[in-house]
């Protein structure tokens, strides 16, 4: 089973004609959902509110199969981001989070969240970075480490959190405990300015991760581990976009739901994870990628399911 720990949300995404609709959302249960999609048993790890907004968010993670055994149920109100698609399909978010539930994690709400069958623990965004609440959450990590793989994606929300120079640090104080980054061109632009994905793809090898990979976008992505040699590039998956809701939340699914398949995710699989070659690696970021492109193509956080992915025939320059 892999855990995936932060935020869960409510999003007011474009319905047609002006209007909006209220979507389930939030990077840690968008990946979690799409785990499950997926066909891997994935427990949520969250503060969900007991109002109309929280009860739906249930209901939604309910449906698609998670598990939510260690769901806390919170005494604040459910966050809310309002999201705009620009013509060009990326997204643009306005949220409501002061006092809400995600950022109220205590370590006694987080006490066995990793018991029992887990084999990872994916975290990320501001549940990592943003006080109280990310402290508690970066202290589970690292009392995970020892018996799970530890994914993280900093999928960095600039409105929401202080200066680069101020987030950055905490950043690389995760990065520390994880066995895996995934990282936007996006993110590392606003994040480390000036520096190339390349660059800090090997500058975070170096500071705890053993696979580390930049999604670039329309160009595809870059990635690289401890003991690997040249990064793997590979190509994007040619689709028409509708918007890219949530496209990054499907790519680590699809990434972790490839290494689940591979036997390759567990404390006593790590060395496997440093030395993959690349090959084996390549194949890994086009299933990841495929799940992401599909996700592009509808509107909102939506990641397809595995019997969705099989009947998709698209093929992939070399």
């Amino acid at each position: 089973m892999i855990a995936v720990a932060g935020e869960a949300r409510a999003d007011l995404v474009p319905a047609g004609d002006g209007l909006l609709r209220v979507a389930p959302g939030g990077s840690s249960m968008n990946v979690a959902v799409g785990l499950a999609r997926l066909e891997v048993p994935v427990r949520m790890l969250a503060r969900i509110a007991d109002d109309l907004l929280g009860r739906r968010l249930r209901s939604h993670l309910q449906r698609n199969g998670v598990d939510l055994s260690r769901v806390a149920t919170a005494a604040e109100p459910t966050s809310l981001a309002i999201v705009d698609a620009r013509p060009d399909g990326d997204a643009t978010y306005d949220f409501r989070i002061a006092g809400t539930a995600d950022r109220q994690w205590s370590d006694f709400e987080l006490i066995g969240a990793v018991d029992g069958e887990v084999v990872a623990v994916h975290a990320g965004s501001t549940a990592m970075v943003t006080p109280p609440g990310a402290r508690p959450l970066r202290r589970l990590l690292a009392r995970a480490r020892s018996g799970a793989t530890i994914s993280y994606d900093p999928d960095c929300r600039p409105g929401l959190m202080e200066a680069p120079e101020a987030v950055l640090p905490r950043v690389h104080e995760v990065l520390a405990v994880s066995d895996i980054v995934k990282v936007s061109a996006r993110d590392l632009a606003w994040l480390t300015p000036g520096r190339t994905p390349s660059d800090v793809l090997a500058d975070w090898l170096h500071r705890g991760p053993v696979l580390a990979v930049v999604t670039l976008g329309a160009r595809g992505v870059v990635a690289g581990t401890a003991a690997g040699s040249a990064p793997v590039w590979r190509p994007a998956v040619p689709v028409t976009v509708v918007d890219t809701i949530g496209a990054g939340d499907a790519f680590s699914a699809g990434l972790l739901a490839g290494l689940h398949r591979r036997g390759l995710l567990g404390a006593d699989r790590r060395r496997g994870l440093a030395t993959l070659p690349a090959l084996a690696l390549a194949d890994l970021l086009d299933e990841a990628a495929l799940v992401a492109a599909v996700a592009c193509t509808r509107p909102g956080a939506d990641p397809p399911t595995a019997a969705e992915l099989a009947t998709v025939e698209l093929t992939q320059p070399v």
